[in-house]
């Protein structure tokens, strides 16, 4: 079964003169809240209500660049449900790991010798929100979900926490080697343990980047998981098998950094995670709770 809730209250406010930007306000937060499509595994839907609509909205839906507030919104599905990147068809489980959530979902590009972009992987962000909640709760309990999803420090105390998340990666190159990708991961995980750890540490981000073996392949399809579990250990799996798991609350810091830092791959996709944090964690906090 697949719950929608729509939080009225992180919605943009309504704009009183011109009542088809209220259509295409409520079109767009109905998308944004499906997760851009929803898809049941099984060839049978068991909701073909909820699917008919769902594609009705979103085939008719306006194309808006850069929307202004990201409306992800309350979207809770049964672990049996899936959520598709409408650019490259990439589908996500709406639950990993029979607690954590997806949060949001976004587009790693990559320039190719600064000639063209190409979308390399998409990826999606799970946390379990219990877990948010109950070890943020004392820093920023007191913040409306308005306030907090724009709050850095809420941000950057969900990279340094013991929190589980997992990334997961989802290649959609064709060509892409795991050499690239463990160059690839070299140049981003370098520079953000040197931003958050200084330049001594060669030896940790080679024992990182060294799980990706010259024999892996990659093909275009691949799932790619990292994960930060209790006790600051990232897991690392490609398709499902894990390659290495390395203890270091630098390197969870520094490889969630890349999808929901200062800096992120995906600005618009970081603000989507972010407010749909702030939504749930805003809900779990008041009174009427």
């Amino acid at each position: 079964m697949v719950s929608l809730r729509f939080p009225f209250s992180s919605f943009p406010p309504p704009i009183n003169n011109a009542s088809s930007r209220h259509l295409l306000t409520a079109s767009f937060a109905v998308a944004t809240c499906a997760g851009i499509a929803i898809t049941h595994n099984s060839t049978t839907p068991k909701h073909p209500i909820l699917q008919n609509t769902l594609h009705l909205i979103l085939t008719h839906l306006p194309s808006i660049p850069n929307p202004q507030s990201p409306l992800w919104g309350c979207l809770s599905l049964s672990s049996d449900f899936t959520v598709t990147e409408s650019k490259t068809g990439s589908c996500f489980p709406g639950v990993v790991k029979d607690s954590q959530t997806l949060l949001g979902i976004g587009l790693r590009r990559k320039s190719i010798f600064g000639l063209k972009n190409v979308d390399v992987y998409a990826f999606g962000i799970y946390a379990n929100e219990d877990e948010v909640q109950k070890n943020l709760k004392e820093n920023h309990g007191k913040f409306s979900a308005s306030d907090l999803k724009e709050n850095k420090d809420f941000s950057e105390e969900l990279l340094k926490s013991d929190i589980n998340m997992t990334v997961r990666l989802q290649i959609v190159y064709s060509r892409l080697s795991i050499r690239s990708v463990r160059n690839a991961f070299e140049e981003s995980v370098g520079s953000r343990l040197q931003k958050f750890g200084g330049p001594d540490n060669k030896e940790l981000l080679y024992r990182f980047t060294s799980q990706f073996k010259d024999d892996m392949k990659i093909p275009k399809g691949s799932v790619i998981e990292l994960s930060r579990d209790h006790g600051h250990v990232l897991h690392t799996k490609i398709d499902g098998v894990e390659v290495g798991s390395i203890k270091s609350k630098l390197l969870c810091q520094s490889v969630l950094d890349l999808y929901i830092g200062e800096d992120p791959f995906d600005r618009q996709a970081k603000e989507h995670i972010m407010n749909r944090l702030a939504t749930v964690f805003d809900e779990r906090n008041s009174p009427d709770e």
